[in-house]
């Protein structure tokens, strides 16, 4: 009966070791491809980290609120964000939600009046544009992603080599840098950042936020399948310099690795101001979309919450 007793107990033991050290050796492997990602870009010209001012709460009930930010620089100092979203991580069910609003929603900037929502950006960086969400619509932002337009294209090549799908319903190629053919079409870096940018159809911003959301859904199914599982922290590190964030490397890995858990689950969104709650009109800051707030505010906290 001893013997029995001592032998489970080893054997408890040495399982518990095994499981230890798997542990350790994956952990060790991730941090390892991580930084071996950020090497090979390391030479490569990427976004300056601005080390912006951000004064936001922790994270509580381990759900997260994390602004994107596309950033429209051409080389001026100031410049105003070019896609506004907020991606919503539960790292429970590690369910993700993306909020979209449109730049064009009229809003109380704080210090700065009623304004586009795209120009907080411009006046006070992402801690303004946190401030603004949460005067607006009530919702507590913990962190902030910013990318340029150089720095997508260089993203979408590292996450999806061999190009993204998508179908293009008629051709675009005003304002955009490139010419997209009509039909089913595989876009590499800067012909997928053109079918992102595009507003010059019938749907204007809407169609473009529309194609901003399937891209992002489309790059999160890419990097998290079977053919990038091993790599993913490497990839994580190869496009890390072209993310200005405040997010830590811990969390970004902690992160990856529910996403490689469910990498079966889509991607939930919501576009700001929703269908029927605004109407177009011309300001003093332009042309603009008048929503209410308050329908909105309600819409976009139910979707975040639930």
């Amino acid at each position: 009966m001893i013997r029995r007793v001592r032998k489970k107990r080893k054997w408890l033991r040495n399982s518990l070791l095994s499981l230890f050290l798997v542990a350790v050796i994956t952990v060790g492997f991730s941090i390892y491809q991580f930084k071996s990602g950020v090497m090979e870009s390391s030479n490569e010209l990427h976004q300056e980290n601005n080390n912006y001012e951000f004064h936001a709460l922790e994270p509580q009930f381990g759900e997260i609120n994390m602004l994107l930010i596309g950033n429209d620089s051409r080389g001026e100092e100031h410049s105003r964000s070019d896609t506004l979203m907020i991606a919503h991580y539960n790292l429970i069910s590690n369910k993700i939600k993306l909020a979209s609003i449109m730049r064009d929603t009229y809003v109380d900037i704080p210090g700065h009046g009623y304004q586009k929502i795209n120009a907080a950006f411009a006046f006070g960086g992402p801690e303004l544009v946190r401030q603004t969400i949460k005067e607006n619509f009530d919702v507590d932002i913990n962190y902030y992603a910013i990318v340029d337009f150089e720095g997508f294209t260089k993203i979408v090549d590292v996450v999806a080599p061999d190009g993204v799908e998508v179908e293009i319903p008629y051709e675009m190629s005003y304002g955009i840098d490139t010419v997209l053919e009509p039909g089913t079409q595989v876009l590499h870096g800067n012909d997928l950042l053109g079918y992102v940018r595009f507003r010059h159809d019938r749907l204007r911003d809407f169609g473009r936020v529309e194609r901003q959301q399937e891209v992002i859904s489309k790059l999160k199914e890419q990097a998290v399948s079977i053919e990038n599982l091993y790599n993913l922290p490497k990839i994580i590190g190869r496009t890390a310099p072209y993310v200005d964030t405040n997010l830590d490397t811990q969390s970004i890995l902690s992160i990856s690795k529910g996403l490689i858990t469910n990498k079966s689950q889509g991607v939930e969104s919501i576009r700001i101001p929703i269908q029927y709650s605004f109407e177009n009109d011309t300001v003093d800051v332009g042309a603009v979309l008048k929503a209410d707030l308050d329908i909105n505010k309600e819409a976009l906290k139910s979707f975040l919450e639930t």
